[in-house]
């Protein structure tokens, strides 16, 4: 099981966090992956000044934006689940 955790802390919130936390949410359905890839909110990963930061299972992945949640997908969750 792949974990995405998106910080929902105060700094990433008022960046957009939830809009994140929603479309990772959103490709895990689109693409079937609710029994591989779990995604939930967390609070402060110790990064606030570096954007909105999300955590895949041990990689931590920063300055994320709607823009840019695709391709994260893409790259770093999506090989891992075939």
């Amino acid at each position: 099981m792949i974990t995405v955790s998106v910080c929902i802390g105060s700094a990433c919130h008022k960046r957009g966090s939830y809009a994140i936390l929603n479309r990772f949410k959103q490709l895990v359905q689109q693409h079937g992956a609710e029994d591989k890839v779990n995604v939930a909110p967390v609070f402060c990963l110790g990064e606030c000044a570096n954007g909105v930061s999300v955590r895949i299972d041990d990689q931590l992945v920063l300055g994320m934006c709607e823009d840019n949640v695709d391709a994260t997908w893409e790259q770093l969750v999506l090989p891992r689940i075939g």
